[in-house]
């Protein structure tokens, strides 16, 4: 079904009906083969398995499925469409567009990284890691029935490096080439020092048709619904409005151990709303079936309508065992004015988390400190021997602080306006060559210190103006502008803003995405990840690094000096977290006693129960 991640990775069979007819090719010396691979070797399937653990084989097929989007990816945009390409910077596409392509392998989701071939049934390694060689399935077809040839994946992989969204630019830069082999075999080639996680990123690319965009500009914003091959395809859809994944009925993978047990439902549907109170509305009036819920206040104090008193719509919280991620205000650093970190860190002083999570957010959340919140790679405490010995090599480039303890922001008294931290925000203001002078801060020009807050919906000011309020208090200008959503996306793509609000979530193995994120050479290309500007080659030194580490041991601990790292920057005003997610449904839905311990497996995993559908059709 389609998937709502940014990283979207289906999965590989190791041995599928048809793997018997493929004569195998005798191996190059030092050349390895196998059925999945991972950043470390650690496979949990072994050839031969015939369904993920956290899936039921025999879930029925059938129903739909209604929902709002909780994730998203590219140029995709979770109130409104004007594009069905979304694999490129321009327009905007509904969320889930990518989950209509099949993918070489995708991943497990009871695994850090591991992927598994769809329609690549094994790959080759060559001795030195730098070319990969992926056997296609003879019955992986397109959605008009043309086969998935060699050419198609090496065009696509090729043509994402070249022209597609800058987040695919940016993690596919050491793809050295890639071309088809005799029969049906396509090779994707490294360049020497590629990063650990690369042909994992490369075997997750959607395929796309060589044939299907000839005379076509593929960076063209347009409506045209692009050829798919997943267990997906797009079907109805109003711009704007909603759309809808239709299930393809005799999809060549249905059977393949990846795909067994899950895309379940013939309709997977999305809706639109433009404000989370018409949203919440829209649910309980079941106009659509599943959400997942983001405000507190809500959770806390308006599930009390009558569906949800009688069981009809069930709340349910399950952990969250991927890493929390980092959400918070991110300062554009690119303006001047944001320039000094004494500055940027006076900004977070004037946020009272310890106020609002009380008064605003019903004590449901903790604050987020680190890049690498609720995972072993944030960094705590001073560093230790092979945190510290990997440092030491920038000591001179880096702040003092790196050395010691990380950075954490401080906790307030809670009263909203804590006068301590105003007044160490003040000295840290006049030590970045700031004055008050009339109740205004003025810059080392005479310029009046101004901050806005960019967003395209209401639901988080309750938060963000007590914040703009101490900054008043600071004799910054500050304030909030509202735009709407496409004015607000087309804004961040131009890096157009001074502060917002955004979460990144990176996996239990980190890889390509922290250039993305972090890296230098992103911040510098329009639509990227790095809202902060963050330009620092130490940070660019340490992610090399990591995406080179041989371990996980050792990632970690280059995860942990990162973070101290990023954390030294003050580049946002972080904020909050919690290892769970909430979940309100109408209760018409089956799913396995366990989920994958790495996501929600929602919709993927689930199914419609009849005997609940008819119970909530009856009340």
């Amino acid at each position: 079904m389609p998937r709502l991640s940014r990283r979207s990775v289906l999965t590989l069979a190791a041995a599928g009906a048809g793997a018997s007819l493929i004569v195998p090719r005798a191996l190059a010396q030092g050349e390895t083969e196998a059925h999945g691979i991972s950043s470390f070797g650690d496979l949990k399937y072994p050839a031969g398995f015939r369904h993920f653990d956290y899936v039921n084989p025999n879930a029925p097929k059938g129903g739909a499925f209604v929902h709002t989007a909780s994730s998203w990816g590219y140029n995709q945009n979770p109130t409104t469409f004007n594009t069905m390409n979304t694999l490129v910077l321009r327009g905007d596409a509904p969320p889930a567009l990518d989950g209509i392509f099949a993918r070489l392998m995708v991943g497990a989701g009871d695994e850090p990284d591991s992927m598994y071939g769809l329609v690549a049934e094994k790959v080759r390694i060559s001795a030195d890691g730098l070319t990969y060689r992926f056997t296609l399935r003879d019955s992986a077809t397109f959605h008009d029935g043309a086969k998935i040839t060699p050419e198609d994946v090496a065009w696509s992989v090729m043509t994402l490096k070249e022209k597609g969204h800058p987040l695919l630019r940016v993690v596919l830069r050491d793809v050295a080439g890639a071309e088809a082999e005799d029969g049906r075999v396509v090779a994707i080639r490294f360049a020497p020092g590629r990063s650990r996680s690369l042909p994992l990123t490369a075997a997750g690319l959607p395929i796309l048709s060589r044939a299907w965009y000839a005379g076509r500009d593929f960076e063209a914003s347009t409506m045209d619904v692009p050829l798919g091959s997943s267990a997906y395809k797009v079907g109805r859809f109003e711009a704007g409005r909603f759309i809808e994944y239709e299930r393809v009925k005799d999809w060549w993978g249905e059977n393949l151990p990846v795909s067994v047990g899950q895309d379940n439902f013939d309709i997977v549907r999305l809706e639109f709303f433009r404000d989370r109170d018409v949203a919440f509305e829209g649910f309980k009036s079941r106009t659509y079936a599943f959400r997942e819920e983001f405000t507190s206040r809500t959770w806390a104090t308006q599930y009390d309508f009558p569906a949800a008193r009688d069981g009809r719509v069930v709340r349910r919280e399950v952990s969250d065992e991927t890493p929390s991620g980092a959400q918070g205000w991110f300062i554009n650093t690119r303006r001047e004015k944001f320039a000094h970190p004494k500055l940027r860190e006076a900004l977070g002083l004037a946020f009272d988390f310890e106020w609002t999570n009380k008064n605003v957010m019903f004590d449901s959340y903790k604050r987020t400190h680190s890049f690498f919140q609720n995972s072993p790679m944030m960094a705590t405490g001073k560093p230790e021997a092979e945190e510290l010995a990997l440092l030491e090599a920038f000591r001179g480039k880096v702040a003092d602080e790196v050395f010691g303890e990380p950075y954490s922001p401080p906790v307030s008294n809670g009263s909203g306006q804590d006068r301590n931290l105003l007044r160490q925000a003040t000295g840290l203001l006049r030590e970045a060559g700031f004055t008050l002078r009339d109740n205004r801060l003025l810059d080392a020009q005479g310029r009046p210190m101004t901050v806005e807050f960019l967003d395209f919906e209401p639901s988080l000011e309750r938060h963000t103006q007590p914040f703009v309020a101490n900054l008043r208090r600071l004799g910054i200008e500050a304030g909030i502008r509202r735009v709407d959503s496409a004015q607000y996306q087309s804004r961040l793509k131009d890096y157009d803003f001074d502060l917002t609000i955004r979460r990144y979530s990176l996996s239990m193995t980190p890889g390509e995405s922290m250039r993305t994120f972090f890296g230098s050479a992103s911040g510098r290309q329009p639509g990227s990840q790095n809202l902060a500007g963050i330009n620092d080659p130490v940070i660019d030194a340490l992610i090399d690094k990591a995406l080179a580490a041989n371990t996980r041991a050792e990632l970690v601990t280059i995860c942990r000096a990162l973070d101290r790292v990023l954390r030294a920057g003050r580049y946002w005003v972080p904020n909050w977290y919690k290892a769970s997610h909430w979940l309100a449904y109408w209760d018409q839905f089956g799913f396995p006693e366990t989920k994958p311990k790495y996501a929600r497996g929602v919709p993927g995993t689930w199914w419609i129960d009849p005997a609940k559908a008819a119970r909530i059709e009856r009340t």
